[in-house]
């Protein structure tokens, strides 16, 4: 999921802008805790977020917020381990950014003077894996059936984020309004995550 996000993130011209840092910050922890979910690795409810599985999942994205969960000494509730997670974004998108370069779906193009005047760029590749992206998401939010939990978790990520208005037309935006409402309520991680979206804009407002 992380990795997906990245890709929503680009600008025209390949740099990761689109949004806040801050909230980029908030989707990249949401990101792995969702990807830990699905790996039935984690659960969540009213009280808390508490570990399932401790076994590793081979994936160095996932594996050490997982170990941090699975040795607390006490269970906290999500909105405790998305703002947690937070801590590990550098990583978490380095660690991404590579992976997606590796797997030839973006390319680097650093025009920084000295490594550090600049914006890195990452020009897009795979143009397909982008296209089936947004596709999944355009589907999830335009067609009356029930989608993915993958799906759900990338739309909360970007509805969160404010990028559906990037991947939607206008007339698709305002069609899509009560399917976004809804799926927003779907996932108890993606809540929580808006939630701590949220709490983030309160001080700033």
């Amino acid at each position: 999921l992380a990795e997906e996000f990245l890709l929503l993130l680009r600008d025209d011209d390949g740099a990761l802008s689109l949004v806040p840092e801050w909230s980029v910050r908030y989707a990249l922890g949401g990101a792995v805790l969702m990807d830990l979910a699905l790996e039935h690795r984690i659960d969540t409810d009213a009280q808390g977020l508490f570990v399932i599985d401790s076994t590793p999942v081979g994936d160095h994205l996932l594996d050490p917020v997982l170990v941090e969960i699975a040795r607390s000494d006490r269970t906290y509730d999500a909105l405790h381990w998305v703002r947690h997670a937070t801590r590990h974004a550098d990583e978490i998108r380095n660690t991404a950014l590579e992976r997606l370069i590796e797997n030839r779906i973006l390319e680097l193009s650093d025009d920084r003077f000295l490594w550090i005047f600049g914006t890195r760029h990452y020009l897009l590749k795979d143009e397909e894996t982008k296209r089936r992206l947004t596709g999944r998401i355009k589907s999830a939010l335009l067609v009356d059936s029930i989608p993915d939990p993958r799906d759900v978790m990338i739309v909360t990520l970007a509805d969160g984020c404010g990028l559906v208005s990037h991947i939607l037309s206008a007339h698709e935006l305002d069609e899509a309004k009560a399917r976004i409402d809804l799926l927003r309520r779907v996932e108890l991680i993606g809540r929580v995550f808006l939630e701590a979206i949220g709490l983030a804009v309160q001080p700033a407002a």
